[in-house]
């Protein structure tokens, strides 16, 4: 897990960071930091790396690290800050918890487009899905999604009543990294009316995309209609490159 060490100091930054732990709106300098949490400074600046990358903090030269002001307003409820790209670890609204209810779950063999997303054959079977996601007792979310059986045979109802992604890092040692979303706005349909207690004329939030393991493997294509006060998503664009 030393891969993962970075990692786990990032995050501990960022907590540092909403806390508001560091003064000035500066972070000590890279040396005290490793030290501070004693790893390499190779890790360390790794840590740094990430977080100017995704906008949080940013390195000006000659004067230090500084915490991007706008990180500190940032109200989106996707926060992308645990290992994986999963939902449970990235949806973040204070004071509310999580949990799954799933509606649906069975075996089909794979559509034409469906194999083309995940680079399966048009026989090839897969993991059909269907979740109800709660903020307490509030549904949110209803979430369609695609898993190769290839990648997790051993799938049980069971442990889709929880993170996903989890229990692929945890079980096999996998995990998600990457994707490619598609977000727009819709019209809510009778099922999102039904299930995530809309009035007719209000409308959902639409995400769609394929998630990739860390060594480029198409995973899962997931469909997630979001109710629209919880629809927020930010973030941060780096052309300097």
């Amino acid at each position: 897990m030393a891969d993962f060490v970075y990692r786990t100091v990032m995050h501990d930054i960022k907590q540092n960071i909403l806390k508001g732990n560091y003064k000035g709106m500066r972070l000590p300098d890279e040396r005290s930091l490793a030290e501070h949490y004693q790893v390499s400074r190779s890790s360390m600046k790794r840590a740094l790396n990430l977080l100017a990358e995704q906008g949080i903090v940013f390195k000006k030269r000659g004067s230090g690290t500084f915490i991007n002001p706008l990180y500190l307003k940032n109200r989106a409820m996707f926060r992308y800050e645990g290992s994986n790209l999963g939902l449970t670890d990235s949806v973040k609204v204070p004071g509310k918890k999580q949990r799954i209810k799933l509606l649906d779950f069975h075996v089909v063999k794979t559509s034409k487009e469906i194999a083309q997303d995940l680079f399966l054959n048009e026989n090839d079977f897969v993991y059909e899905f269907k979740r109800l996601r709660f903020l307490d007792e509030q549904p949110f979310l209803i979430e369609t999604g695609y898993l190769p059986i290839k990648i997790v045979p051993e799938l049980k109802p069971e442990d889709l009543q929880s993170s996903l992604f989890n229990y692929l890092e945890d079980k096999q040692n996998k995990i998600v990294t990457k994707s490619f979303l598609n977000i727009t706005v819709e019209p809510s349909s009778k099922e999102d009316q039904d299930e995530m207690k809309l009035k007719t004329n209000e409308p959902v939030g639409v995400m769609e995309g394929i998630f990739f393991l860390d060594d480029g493997t198409p995973f899962e294509v997931s469909n997630m209609r979001v109710h629209y006060r919880y629809m927020r998503f930010n973030t941060f664009v780096n052309l300097n490159r």
